[in-house]
């Protein structure tokens, strides 16, 4: 197993986020958390990275990672894909995805010609400041940072939000592409088709905790739980 949270909880102030969360991820599985906004899948990400204090067990790679500081997990083979496109805006598209590589690693499964074989866009703007950059290009940059790290372990937090049905279907791809060279992928993402079609496994979150585990198609016959949790 590549990752285990049991009874994970978690708190902003006196606010009782994650009240007991349990998922597990797969070698090279994607997983998708699916919900509405607000109930706690973007806080179970922070949570996981260590962006906010986690209370339960989190294990990655049979190691207990909870309680560590995030460069200390990302260093462990964990990326992590925060849904504000964190790109740095005056440097080139180059000098960000050179910002994600960590020394020391041999054979990394990405690099830059995995990168801009996939994205031919991104080698033609390399020289391009980031901030240049459509959102959609963005969110590529972002994802293909991160993976320059060469991570076990992707979580990527609602990268298709706001972006225009072609784009969408691009990070779809690369999504897929990840997860075929054997990098778990945990994802957050609103748009149900999408996280329905390339899963292998969902969860969906009611009120900081999961209220179903399955394959798509169990949830695509669970019509009670996508009636309560899921649509408006």
């Amino acid at each position: 197993m590549m990752l285990e949270v049991r009874d994970l909880h978690a708190h902003y102030g006196k606010s009782h986020i994650l009240q007991g969360v349990s998922l597990r991820v797969g070698a090279g599985e994607i997983v998708s958390i699916l919900g509405r906004n607000g109930v706690g899948r973007s806080t179970t990400l922070k949570a996981i990275m260590g962006d906010v204090p986690p209370q339960g067990a989190i294990i990655f790679r049979d190691e207990a990672i909870a309680g560590l500081k995030p460069y200390e997990i990302a260093h462990r083979g964990v990326g992590y894909v925060p849904e504000n496109r964190d790109v740095f805006p005056t440097l080139t598209v180059e000098q960000n995805l050179m910002l994600g590589i960590k020394t020391g690693k041999k054979a990394p499964r990405w690099g830059f010609g995995e990168t801009y074989r996939l994205f031919p866009r991104l080698e033609e703007r390399a020289k391009t400041p980031a901030g240049a950059l459509s959102g959609g290009e963005q969110q590529m940059l972002t994802i293909c940072r991160t993976l320059m790290g060469d991570p076990d372990l992707i979580m990527v937090d609602e990268p298709t939000e706001g972006l225009a049905p072609q784009m969408v279907e691009r990070i779809a791809e690369l999504l897929q592409s990840i997860a075929e060279r054997h990098i778990s992928i945990l994802l957050v993402e609103q748009k149900l088709t999408i996280a329905m079609r390339i899963s292998h496994r969902v969860y969906v979150m009611g009120h900081g905790r999961m209220v179903f585990e399955g394959t798509p198609a169990e949830l695509a016959g669970a019509a009670a739980v996508r009636q309560t949790w899921l649509e408006v």
